[in-house]
């Protein structure tokens, strides 16, 4: 091998190299959580959003309980897929304190759609741009989803998850 073979070989791995590690930093950037202000938990506290059927739901009443908020959209598959396991942490664990609320990021309409065909038991919020807003100052600063954050009874961080929920992660919860 020539030196000019070895320097090319040489040259095109380490671009290579920087290439991964870029991709790496860009990734747990764009996937990664910030931490939550005094003023986000207020603003989640004081959060009053419509249901598909048309009541209040204020996130105050929500105080004082385990808490799993799951920000989700019709359109995304992820969202739609961890949907069932969702469902049943909820039916498992209602009567054991636990409460799971989904913030809908997405059109009324869609959503009232989507509830008709699956079968969803635990409380939908209709989200909409306020939702948006919402999830990024509880540490989701790109507004992607699915987003998860799960909150003990003294409304302590347990969870912030950015990224379709394993059932693993679920069971963690408990």
């Amino acid at each position: 091998m020539t030196n000019n073979v070895k320097r090319r070989t040489w040259l095109v791995g380490a671009m290579a190299a920087f290439a991964a590690l870029a991709g790496v930093g860009v990734a747990l950037r764009r996937f990664s959580t910030q931490d939550i202000s005094p003023e986000a938990f207020q603003q989640l506290w004081g959060s009053e959003f419509q249901t598909p059927q048309g009541n209040a739901l204020q996130f105050q009443s929500l105080q004082g309980k385990p808490l799993v908020l799951n920000f989700w959209a019709t359109w995304c598959p992820p969202c739609v897929e961890e949907m069932p396991l969702l469902e049943r942490f909820y039916q498992e664990n209602a009567a054991k304190g636990w409460q799971v609320v989904g913030v809908a990021i997405d059109q009324p309409s869609q959503v009232r759609r989507f509830l008709t065909q699956n079968s969803i038991s635990y409380p939908i919020a209709l989200g909409g741009l306020d939702g948006t807003d919402l999830l990024k100052s509880l540490g989701n600063a790109q507004g992607a989803l699915p987003f998860t954050l799960v909150l003990d009874a003294q409304g302590a961080i347990k969870m912030q998850k950015l990224g379709k929920l394993s059932e693993k992660e679920i069971n963690s919860w408990l």
